[in-house]
């Protein structure tokens, strides 16, 4: 398979590469706009993760599901001056005039305010419309309910544009909040953030590649790869969209896979192919018959030919197996509860394929188009300041060099560099036992933006008029009992009062005292104590209730991550031994890589941690921290970073097994100390090279606005850096060094069904 990968793309370059730019702009195209229809990022939703199936989610649908009332739109007024009789005057007036133009308005169905009431502001029902200081007042408008998507964006703009009128007619200063403004301004950043991410990445990452392979050429390729994978990638997720509501987060997560891999596989592709091409030129330069060494007809070129087939059955097959075991680990989302990582799994594996069918395709049919040329010097190399650096680092690796001689150092120590390197893995996973999960909402936003200070101004200055962050829905008739139940509860400052929802069902508001975070650890306790006095005694013991809130979200969020992970963890796992054991043959590499790939990411999510949780380098990063990290970053750093971890076990095993299987430079096939040595030196420059790319590209990420975007580039980022310094190029040749030839040991019976169904290059 692989061998006829390589003869169709050195035969049919042209024909491959156009393909590919067709393919690139319809999915560009589809992404951007729909052909007409809604672009990718117009079909984007944000809100709580939800959990089909659990007590909190059964709660808001059963709310949804009795709702009659249409969307709504908040604007909050400040600096007018309630206490002055003249002011209340003009603004009295100017809200009833505005209140006409709105209910005289198609799809506008109720406008509140404080001066919507018999009596105006000495009503008592007026008195939660009012800011707590007396500087300010807020109007609500519900819209009709049931309008179908072009009516309601009409009808939402109208209302917006007649409230910010009546602002500046009073005076006010006007903010504006609505969903459909909050998703917006979400689905905003995120669009923002993706940008700026590929405008630092990007640039950054072709000039590491231009130092890595000597010039822009071949630095050039990977980066293609990448481009068509982002673009082939965002036309995927728009086909998603149209049958799954898709979170906004899912775009900016899966493009960087997308990106990273695309470079991290493209690399590997160029960096053999260059190697390939120059050990055929350079044998037909010792080959004395002239006739061969002029012909250079593309089609006829059998040294371009030749090359490609090796590199398709070696770096090729490598990316292949790389791929389906991060397909794998991303796939093994899917078997998790929250539609957000269903989500994330889905469109993962998607983007996945796409970045495989780049390396495979699109990037060998560019080195073939080029052929002789990826051998020739750059322009570069006639800089005088650029010649040493780019002769240094441009070349194929050598026989020997920087990273045989650190592996012939572990080598000599091995057992004081694998002690060493564990403590240090493991000092950085230490704050992982103070982890905090969080479902965030409105904290996704900076501090500073409008729709974040407009909720925080409703909370602040409007206390009854902003949700409780814990919500009680209870069967009608067990409603006053139960509350009096909860009021006893410590940390809870008092519970609202009932307020009907159906015939069925009220819903009890709890508020938490003063100073405790929404999401945090006492409000989840309080969740827990009100749900555990269905195991008690008194009105609870009684009572149909469900609890919600964001609280309450967070814990069946966790729930659900702890309930699938053992299904989860064993299908990914089993289904790496596997594939690891018909690369090698071996029982041991597969479960010290395992191993040795848990550490490293308990260590990333350690330091992830410490930075996102505990606050440390908040000023550095620009971010303000909220007690925790959010929980589908946790599990999508877990899936995406064991496949990028098994990405560059995949890359210094199959050297390693090649070179052992083989042997190389002098030394003997089966030995297994030069094997590593040799492996890693070979593999080494590849490895570095690619996790700095991935490296920039994750931290061009975390350049963006929004801290849950920020938490994967530095997790990812973090994961890739540990697992390419201090787990490829220390634990890994110390673990082997120790085991010797017991690294490829298998029992009998498995070493037959090697023999049989192994995977060799």
């Amino acid at each position: 398979m692989f061998d006829r990968l390589g003869r169709t793309a050195a035969h049919h370059p042209r024909r491959l590469v156009i393909a590919w730019l067709l393919l690139v702009a319809v999915a560009g195209t589809l992404a951007l706009t729909g052909f007409g229809s809604q672009g990718l990022f117009d079909r984007l939703h944000s809100g709580e993760p939800r959990v089909p199936g659990s007590e909190s989610q059964e709660a808001r649908t059963l709310i949804e599901e009795a709702s009659d009332d249409g969307p709504s739109v908040t604007a909050v007024l400040t600096e007018v001056d309630l206490t002055d009789p003249e002011t209340v005057t003009t603004v009295g007036r100017a809200a009833a005039a505005m209140h006409s133009r709105l209910l005289a308005t198609d799809g506008v169905e109720a406008v509140t305010d404080a001066f919507a009431f018999p009596g105006g502001l000495e009503s008592e029902q007026a008195a939660p419309f009012v800011a707590a200081d007396g500087d300010g007042l807020i109007v609500t408008v519900n819209l009709t309910p049931d309008l179908d998507s072009a009516d309601e964006e009409g009808v939402h703009a109208l209302v917006v544009d007649e409230l910010t009128a009546f602002g500046t007619e009073i005076g006010a200063t006007t903010q504006i909040s609505s969903p459909t403004l909050i998703t917006e301004a979400i689905v905003g950043q995120m669009e923002d953030d993706l940008v700026t991410g590929e405008m630092v990445a990007l640039p950054i990452s072709l000039l590491v590649m231009v130092v890595v392979f000597g010039g822009f050429l071949a630095a050039g390729m990977p980066l293609a790869g990448a481009l068509a994978s982002i673009a082939g990638g965002l036309g995927v997720l728009w086909g998603f969209s149209a049958v799954v509501d898709l979170d906004s987060v899912v775009v900016n997560v899966v493009t960087v896979l997308g990106l990273g891999l695309s470079i991290d596989y493209g690399l590997l592709i160029v960096s053999r192919f260059r190697a390939e091409i120059r050990r055929e030129v350079d044998a037909e330069l010792a080959d004395t018959a002239p006739g061969r060494r002029r012909r250079h007809a593309h089609r006829r070129d059998g040294a371009v030919v030749r090359a490609m087939q090796t590199t398709m059955t070696t770096a090729g097959r490598t990316v292949a197996f790389s791929a389906l075991i991060v397909a794998i680990a991303v796939g093994g989302l899917l078997l998790l509860r929250p539609d957000i990582l269903r989500s994330l799994g889905a469109a993962g594996l998607s983007v996945v394929v796409i970045a495989l069918l780049s390396a495979l395709t699109l990037v060998p049919a560019l080195l073939a188009w080029r052929g002789r040329r990826m051998v020739r010097p750059s322009i570069l190399m006639r800089i005088p300041g650029l010649r040493l650096l780019l002769g240094r680092f441009g070349e194929t690796a050598p026989a020997r060099g920087v990273f045989s001689a650190l592996a012939e150092r572990v080598q000599r120590h091995p057992w004081l560099v694998l002690l060493g390197t564990g403590l240090v893995l493991v000092f950085l996973a230490s704050p992982l036992l103070g982890l905090q999960m969080r479902n965030s909402t409105i904290d996704l936003l900076p501090p500073g933006t409008e729709q974040r200070d407009v909720i925080e101004t409703i909370e602040r200055q409007y206390p009854m008029l902003g949700q409780p962050p814990v919500q009680v829905l209870v069967e009608t008739g067990d409603e006053d009992a139960l509350a009096d139940q909860i009021a006893r509860i410590d940390d809870v400052a008092g519970v609202d009062p009932a307020q009907p929802v159906s015939e069925e069902h009220m819903l009890l508001g709890v508020r938490l005292a003063d100073g405790i975070d929404p999401g945090g650890a006492e409000a989840a306790t309080v969740v827990e104590s009100i749900r555990d006095m269905r195991e008690g005694t008194g009105a609870g013991a009684d009572s149909t209730f469900w609890v919600l809130g964001q609280a309450a979200n967070q814990i069946d969020f966790t729930d659900a991550l702890v309930d699938g992970l053992p299904i989860a963890v064993s299908v990914v796992v089993l289904a790496t031994l596997v594939l690891l054991f018909l690369m090698t043959g071996s029982i041991l590499v597969p479960l010290k890589a395992l191993a040795v790939n848990t550490l490293s990411l308990a260590a990333s999510l350690g330091v992830t941690t410490w930075v996102f949780q505990e606050g440390h380098l908040s000023g550095l990063l620009g971010f303000e921290p909220v007690g925790g990290l959010e929980s589908y970053v946790v599990a999508v750093v877990v899936a995406f970073g064991f496949g990028l971890a098994m990405d560059y076990e995949v890359f210094l095993i199959a050297r390693i097994k090649e070179f052992y299987d083989g042997g190389a430079h002098g030394s003997l096939a089966g030995d297994n100390d030069a094997a590593v040595r040799d492996g890693l030196q070979q593999s080494g420059r590849i490895i570095t090279s690619a996790a700095l790319v991935i490296i920039v590209v994750f931290a061009g990420f975390i350049s963006g606005e929004l801290v849950v975007i920020k938490q994967a580039g530095f997790a990812l980022a973090a994961t890739v850096l540990i697992d390419a310094t201090l787990v490829r190029m220390l634990l890994v040749p110390a673990t082997m060094t120790l085991l010797g030839h017991r690294n490829w040991w298998a029992p009998r019976p498995l070493r037959a069904l090697h023999g049989r169904f192994g995977i060799a290059h």
